[in-house]
């Protein structure tokens, strides 16, 4: 059996100064290629765990291993892209694209080839020698998609990509990156609050709880591939989706009305 890209095991946070938990103990595995989105109310986690995948945060508890060793740190065959572009704005796109090629040393010759062919792959190409500030937000969300891919990742972690877009530009985006996953395979962790985007381009969905986060459903989708997010089976797991999740919010304010409650006593 093949190993996975990714598993986690068992990770959990909690943040000091508040006490507050996080995540409660969660484990899942991502294969190889395999498009893994996560999905739950604000505050579940969500991102907490993506950071801790990268290695910009440390679990409390458990392991998570990239690749077949221990996540201790970034990199590693894992890059990551925010939901703000953050692209160097005295750079130009070429330049942020080759950025982290010239910190690796990887050879100019080299560099301009990849950097060349992650901006094809995302048809920018054409805007290669104008800087971040000319550009709209869905180019330059792109940019940064491009400046990840040309590290050719075996990992790539998406921490809402595209929320901070129109609802246009999203779905556009949502099927280019779709059609550059199919091209190129790296296994995905991706974090969305959008159900459909979710349904869309996984192969898996993990639910999560509201904080404290913890893995409540999962749902494999085996939707042949190019797909159509007007397709009615997204549309009806969409559905089941926003159920779940609308159960586990009306649970979590039970729970806190229980609790205050207890206090007032």
């Amino acid at each position: 059996m093949e190993q996975p890209a990714l598993r986690v095991i068992d990770a959990c946070k909690t943040y000091d100064r508040s006490d507050h938990a996080a995540l409660l103990p969660t484990s899942f595995e991502v294969a190889r290629g395999e498009f893994v989105s996560l999905v739950g109310p604000s505050g579940c986690g969500k991102s907490t765990l993506l950071g801790m995948i990268a290695g910009l945060l440390t679990p409390d508890a458990g392991t998570i291993e990239a690749l077949g060793r221990p996540v201790t740190g970034p990199g590693d065959g894992r890059a990551i892209v925010f939901q703000d572009a953050a692209l160097f704005p005295w750079l130009t796109v070429l330049h942020n694209v080759e950025y982290g090629l010239r910190a690796h040393k990887v050879p100019k010759a080299e560099r301009r080839e990849r950097v060349e062919d992650a901006l094809r792959l995302v048809h920018l190409d054409h805007v290669a020698d104008k800087y971040p500030y000319e550009l709209s937000g869905g180019m330059r969300q792109r940019a940064s998609i491009a400046r990840a891919l040309v590290m050719r990742p075996e990992i790539l972690l998406m921490d809402e990509p595209f929320s901070a877009l129109d609802a246009q530009t999203r779905t556009i985006l949502s099927d280019e990156l779709q059609r550059i996953w199919l091209e190129t395979r790296p296994a995905v962790v991706f974090v969305t609050h959008n159900l459909i985007e979710a349904a869309f381009l996984s192969d898996t969905v993990h639910l999560l709880s509201s904080g404290p986060g913890r893995i409540v459903k999962t749902y494999d989708i085996d939707i042949p591939r190019p797909r159509d997010e007007a397709d009615p089976a997204l549309l009806e797991l969409r559905h089941d989706m926003l159920d779940r999740l609308r159960a586990e919010v009306d649970d979590a304010a039970e729970r806190r009305a229980q609790v205050a409650e207890v206090s007032a006593l």
